[in-house]
């Protein structure tokens, strides 16, 4: 073999191990550029969708008041409030508290005796020419609330819920569910439908 001969071969000897240094650099570039890739995909996620909710502020939680829990009873003559049904009412106001409060939304404020003993001595709330907006003032709350179940019979209640705008003196909530079956659980599965459904399913 000619010095030529040797020189060129050598030339593509060297060619072709560059190449293949160069292809073997590559993939391996390939890899981590993919890998890179996946990470900033990732990341882009966490920021954008994958971050889990964030905790209402304490100054976004809205103060509540529930000024009563009342009982209309169609058939009074005939079939008065019992016991049963008078716990219940208790109950039912319970219930509609722990439920909003746990959407971490709303915070209920205690109402003190002798403010609880003058609401329920006072004019029905909702009929009271206003009394709610200036309960709630005087208690704190952003938001009065009351709650009225009407029993038609023991087959058929209904069970209504109003929330006031201290603020802005103006109705924002009033929502009805019939409920069928006078038990405690009826009465209870129709406050959570409620409060799920309706009043969560929204601002207020």
């Amino acid at each position: 073999m000619t010095d030529r001969e040797v020189e060129t071969a050598c030339g593509r000897a060297c060619r072709r191990r560059r190449c293949r240094r160069g292809t073997l650099r590559a993939r391996g570039r390939a890899p981590l550029a993919a890998f890179g890739v996946a990470a900033f995909l990732m990341l882009i996620s966490v920021v954008v969708g994958g971050r889990p909710a964030a905790a209402p502020a304490s100054d976004q939680i809205r103060t509540v008041v529930l000024l009563s829990v009342q009982f209309l009873n169609s058939r009074e003559d005939l079939e008065p409030t019992n016991g049963a049904e008078r716990a219940r009412l208790a109950s039912l106001g319970e219930v509609f508290k722990s439920k909003l409060e746990a959407s971490g939304r709303y915070k209920f404020l205690p109402i003190p005796d002798e403010d609880a003993a003058k609401i329920a001595a006072g004019p029905e709330i909702g009929n009271c020419g206003g009394c709610e907006f200036d309960y709630g003032k005087q208690l704190g709350g952003d938001i009065a609330a009351w709650i009225v179940v009407q029993k038609v019979s023991d087959l058929i209640l209904n069970i209504n819920v109003y929330a006031v705008d201290v603020a802005a003196k103006k109705l924002a909530f009033v929502h009805s569910v019939d409920v069928r079956g006078n038990t405690d659980e009826s009465w209870t599965r129709g406050m959570i439908y409620l409060v799920k459904n309706y009043m969560l399913a929204g601002p207020m």
